[in-house]
């Protein structure tokens, strides 16, 4: 019984001090920061918005094809040069959703049907901002380039594109 006692106050001193210490090293002014690490556009293809009066405008694209770069996009990044862009492909046709949830750079959406032509398009995405952007139409691919160069280029829905993987 003697030893039992003797173990338990040597327990409590020991968790005692075991908490002390972690208190003292969590309440330390040492913090941490966290950086993100800025995402460099990779160019995986080029892509041609092709226009109904016969001219085109061709871009440097990186491709959204899987899962993870799919959920992921252009989160993160800070700027994209005037002809990039990234295409988003999915499997199937359907109504797609986008937002700009972790997105730092304004954006035009356009979406693009199975036949690779365009159906509809969001303009000036606000950075971070959360509201659903639809297609309103189902569309099987979506590029995303930077905010007012679907007017610059002067996109329509009818356009179409073409591209190819480097």
């Amino acid at each position: 019984m003697q030893l039992n006692k003797m173990f338990a106050k040597r327990a409590g001193l020991i968790l005692g001090l075991t908490i002390g210490i972690l208190s003292f090293y969590n309440c330390k002014d040492d913090k941490k920061t966290i950086t993100q690490t800025e995402v460099n556009f990779n160019k995986e293809g080029t892509l041609s918005i092709l226009k109904n009066d016969t001219s085109k405008i061709d871009l440097d694209i990186e491709f959204a094809d899987t899962d993870f770069d799919i959920q992921t996009g252009l989160m993160y990044r800070s700027s994209m040069e005037k002809l990039q862009g990234m295409l988003f492909v999915f499997e199937d046709e359907t109504e797609r959703y986008f937002y700009m949830k972790n997105t730092k750079i304004p954006l035009d959406l356009i979406y693009i049907d199975a036949d690779k032509n365009i159906v509809s398009f969001q303009k000036n995405a606000k950075p971070f901002d959360e509201t659903s952007l639809p297609s309103n139409e189902p569309a099987k691919y979506v590029l995303e380039v930077n905010a007012g160069m679907v007017d610059v280029w002067g996109v329509s829905v009818g356009d179409s594109i073409s591209f190819i993987a480097d």
